[in-house]
């Protein structure tokens, strides 16, 4: 085994998720090395689903626009439906708007409750495709392709990680500050951690049929995002077009199908001509999260941390924003201003949003589990319709991507006080230490979103200069930070406060109306950054 060189972070995995990460870094001007054992991008479309607020933290890293070049288009319908007998119309249809549907709905909202980006609706593999495609081309990420992960070690100093080339089978050290495990449910990194996972419920095995097919009868109900079979299959429409994915539970111990295609039509209800199938993968699905997020000088992101079924579209959601909130604190860690607290902040800020999104996961995975269990036990249509219908407000639920508030966080100056609502179908507009603020179109058209800086920001509202002495005092003491002045009525009323600091990942660290004295600022400083 050779000395390798040194890297002041190291991330396992060059998934969606670790990629984000490197972006994240780079974007404070941090190097990072990514190793990653395949030299392609899957072959399987994975996830799906991009989230309303996913795609605002993309948008900082400048990757949206290429996404939604890449992605479904606009204009198609993101309904689920719901089938018993292919012969019928469906037992019940939930509507949601389509991207377009949504930037019509909140093309004249300014008032805070408007998403700054819709959703996305992109194969995971083509996420991928884009993000290793950026951090290939970065000039401060270092992709090392066709690389595994095999062990570490750790003192205080660093993380001395040891890697294979699986080319040619040479092993080698490598030294970094800072190590990120973003290698998946199965994850290595976690695993020589020894930190264990907490399961809720037991597991269960799938099977995978990617296909591409333009036979009519796959629409005969119309164009729709998800079809679920009370026969035990789901059809998700990959493309909009002409590609689909067809998924079964395959119970432990059952052989594997000799044609699973075969089995997916069976449990649809009909028959259809497939032009050509391009993957089959056997997965588990799981809701499980980690014990603990980090250890010593070594952490987790995304499916390392947590792992979720499909439904929802939480999985690779939660672990962008585990990204994007690591890569700032990482950063802020190999600049120098980071105190010790603030790299506790991940675990104490992120594990409680993969938690709350485990039980959302399960929550909708009780309808997709109930509905084939009540067709087989003899339910009604009509009773299947009414407690479908029921069910139906699940997917109208902006308040689930867009209302976490890190509460029990160290480096939040956090408020006495009643806390703001939260609803599941709206973002409630607030500025209340903690949460993702308003998002507001000013006068002049600009968001105010974009005029965030990649560090802190103060964003001075009260239309004076309030906040001019509390920015030259912090970039005297090395922090990061952009002094934004805006006077802006209608953002004033929505952000609730003169002075509002922001922090990297768009979320409020502390507020208020009146500038503090010298001593309360500093203190306020010391706070946020976790000295």
């Amino acid at each position: 085994m050779t000395a390798g060189t040194h890297t002041p972070v190291l991330i396992v995995g060059a998934g969606p998720v670790g990629a984000t990460l490197a972006l994240e870094l780079a974007r404070h001007g941090v190097r990072s090395t990514v190793v990653e054992r395949s030299t392609t991008v899957s072959a399987h479309p994975k996830m799906d689903f991009i989230n309303g607020r996913s795609m605002e933290l993309l948008r900082r890293l400048g990757v949206a626009e290429e996404i939604r070049e890449r992605g479904v288009s606009p204009d198609e319908p993101f309904n689920f439906l719901w089938t018993q007998d292919p012969a019928q119309p469906p037992v019940s249809v939930w509507e949601y708007p389509s991207v377009t549907g949504l930037r019509e709905r909140y093309a004249d909202r300014n008032d805070g409750t408007a998403p700054l980006e819709p959703y996305q609706r992109l194969q995971g593999s083509l996420l991928e495709d884009v993000l290793r495609g950026r951090i290939r081309r970065h000039p401060l990420i270092d992709l090392r392709e066709g690389q595994s992960f095999l062990s570490l070690t750790q003192d205080g100093d660093g993380v001395e990680a040891v890697l294979r080339d699986e080319a040619d089978g040479h092993t080698y050290a490598l030294h970094a500050d800072w190590l990120a495990g973003c290698d998946g449910g199965g994850s290595s990194v976690r695993r020589a951690t020894g930190i264990g996972t907490h399961h809720s419920g037991p597991s269960t095995r799938h099977c995978d049929v990617y296909f591409r097919s333009e036979d009519p009868a796959l629409t005969r109900n119309g164009k729709f995002f998800l079809t679920i079979a009370a026969g035990g299959a789901t059809l998700v429409n990959r493309d909009g077009v002409r590609t689909w994915t067809g998924t079964f539970v395959l119970p432990d111990g059952e052989p594997e199908p000799a044609d699973p295609l075969a089995v997916v039509k069976e449990r649809l209800g009909f028959d259809f001509e497939a032009d050509e199938v391009m993957n089959i993968a056997y997965w588990y699905g799981r809701l499980a999260v980690a014990e603990r997020y980090r250890e010593g000088r070594v952490f987790l992101a995304g499916d390392a941390a947590h792992q979720f079924y499909p439904t929802g579209g939480h999985g690779a959601n939660t672990g962008i924003g585990d990204a994007v909130d690591l890569g700032w604190k990482l950063a802020a860690a190999v600049g120098g201003w980071a105190g010790p607290a603030l790299l506790d902040a991940y675990e104490a800020e992120r594990r409680p949003v993969a938690l709350f999104n485990r039980e959302m996961c399960a929550h909708l995975l009780g309808v997709w589990i109930r509905f084939p269990s009540l067709a087989a036990a003899g339910a009604t249509r009509p009773q299947l319709a009414a407690y479908l219908d029921k069910e139906r407000y699940q997917i109208d639920n902006l308040g689930i991507h867009f209302g976490h508030r890190y509460g029990s966080s160290p480096v939040i100056r956090h408020e006495d006080g009643p806390e703001p609502d939260w609803r599941w179908q709206e973002i409630v507009p607030a500025t209340w230490p903690g949460t993702r603020p308003p998002s507001v179109r000013l006068a002049d058209g600009r968001e105010l979103f974009d005029l965030l800086g990649e560090g802190y920001t103060l964003v001075d509202l009260s239309g004076g200069l309030k906040g001019v002495p509390l920015a030259e005092k912090a970039l005297h003491h090395g922090l990061p930070l952009t002094l934004l002045t805006v006077d802006d009525t209608a953002a004033r009323d929505r952000w609730e406060r003169d002075l509002v600091l922001v922090r990297p990942d768009q979320h409020v660290a502390w507020r208020a109306d009146e500038a503090p004295d010298a001593a309360e600022w500093d203190a306020i400083l010391r706070h946020v950054t976790g000295s």
